[in-house]
């Protein structure tokens, strides 16, 4: 069974490919379930990792190669939760990984997994108008909301990788296929992904 990250820009589909993947494959999908997983492990709310997660955008960590391999201790008065978010969604996506099979979907999987060669990594992307219109159909909203919010999605994903694993998000170079599902569609996206893996 295989183990496929999914990088995406936002409104390009990445949640619906990946449903159609793990459906195909029969395999786990692991998108908001890493948020849930990281709340219950560290005792707090989901709301509180999904904050903690967008504030290490700005957080200045020494290097990448520190944030992955910190230990968070959980009984230090000093205790910083926003590297034990990172820590906790960090092992869940390797947990995963070690099982040999999933769809990981966002949450930086593709690096945290570098270590692994047979993870087939892929990147969906979609010109801006198009995942404006997807927004503004899925999340009802006007034009000038759906803009905005496309604008800061796309900077908090790319200030993410660039300040926890020091990668450019969109660069090509790091993935084994690339996608424009605007121009191809989610199935098609699926099947092109599919054909990749090992028979």
């Amino acid at each position: 069974m295989p183990v496929i990250t999914l990088a995406r820009e936002f409104g390009a589909g990445g949640e619906t490919v990946g449903h159609l993947l793990a459906d195909r494959l029969g395999i786990e999908y692991l998108d908001g379930k890493i948020v849930d997983e990281a709340a219950r492990r560290l005792g707090i709310g989901i709301d509180v990792v999904d904050r903690l997660l967008r504030q290490l955008a700005t957080v200045d960590f020494s290097t990448p190669q520190d944030v992955a391999a910190w230990t968070p201790p959980y009984g230090d008065l000093a205790w910083d939760p926003r590297k034990s978010v990172l820590a906790a969604t960090q092992e869940i996506i390797r947990n995963q990984a070690a099982t040999g099979n999933g769809v990981i979907v966002g949450r930086g999987a593709a690096y945290v997994l570098l270590d692994r060669p047979e993870v087939r990594r892929v990147f969906l992307r979609a010109p801006f108008d198009f995942r404006v219109r997807a927004i503004m159909e899925a999340r009802k909203l006007d034009e000038a909301a759906a803009r905005k919010y496309l604008k800061e999605r796309d900077a908090n994903s790319a200030a993410y990788i660039k300040q926890i694993y020091g990668h450019d998000w969109q660069h090509t170079s790091h993935y084994d296929l690339v996608i424009d599902t605007a121009r191809l569609g989610h199935q098609m996206a699926a099947n092109l992904i599919l054909a990749t893996l090992p028979k």
